[in-house]
């Protein structure tokens, strides 16, 4: 067994964030009657804080903004785009995300059949996240998929954020790893593969949309079934 030691991103690679969130914007969308205004769909909510909220992880990672900032400004940003006056934003929209989201259940297809035969073949599955605390152990709980792991290491409780090299080397030392027996598998290029790679651990690419790019991976997959001819 060349990897004893999986870790696992989890937003976008096990739990299906766009699939959770697609949920949860359209849940909001009624809740908060935003059809009054006509002159946008639910569809371009969706749309309009994706992309928005997407620009706002970048600057969070890059830590140019807090936690606090992020969650405070994405919802006035997506309505203000959309023509919604600030003062007309729902007060506790971004709260009742924060609450809802987690709650939701999509996974990736095959997640629990892989999760179940990796960890009967004996492999130590572990999880790396930027997601909130918080938000990330009720995602998990939610899902079922927290006794699969034995450590579940957040760049809030680390004090860095993936791709920094030093959230790897803290889960190593979490997980009892070496880098040469461990293997990173999550979606994101720039967090889960230059990241890993810097830090001396191989990596899986996880490309569900096969989007074309340039980057030097271990390995690449478009299912989390392929896991099971990789490991």
């Amino acid at each position: 067994m060349k990897y004893r030691h999986l870790f696992f991103d989890l937003d976008h690679t096990l739990w299906d964030f766009e699939t959770n969130a697609d949920e949860t914007l359209r849940h909001l969308f009624e809740l908060h009657d935003l059809g009054r205004y006509g002159t946008f769909t639910v569809e371009e909510f969706i749309r309009v804080y994706s992309d928005i909220n997407h620009a706002l992880w970048r600057l969070y990672q890059g830590g140019k903004i807090t936690q606090t900032q992020l969650r405070s400004v994405r919802f006035v940003r997506t309505l203000g785009k959309l023509g919604v006056p600030e003062e007309e934003v729902p007060a506790d929209i971004s709260r009742q995300f924060t609450d809802i989201l987690p709650q939701k259940t999509a996974v990736f297809p095959y997640t629990y059949d892989v999760l179940d035969y990796l960890r009967d073949k004996g492999y130590q599955l572990h999880l790396i996240t930027n997601g909130f605390k918080d938000i990330q152990y009720v995602k998990l709980n939610a899902s079922n998929l927290t006794d699969y792991f034995q450590e579940i290491v957040t760049s809030e409780c680390c004090g860095h954020l993936k791709p920094d090299t030093r959230i790897y080397q803290h889960a190593l030392e979490r997980s009892g790893a070496t880098a040469q027996e461990s293997i990173m598998i999550g979606d994101n290029l720039e967090c889960d593969v230059l990241g890993a790679c810097n830090a001396g651990l191989d990596q899986v690419y996880f490309n569900p949309e096969k989007r074309r790019h340039f980057a030097q991976t271990t390995y690449e997959i478009s299912c989390l079934s392929e896991l099971k001819e990789i490991l």
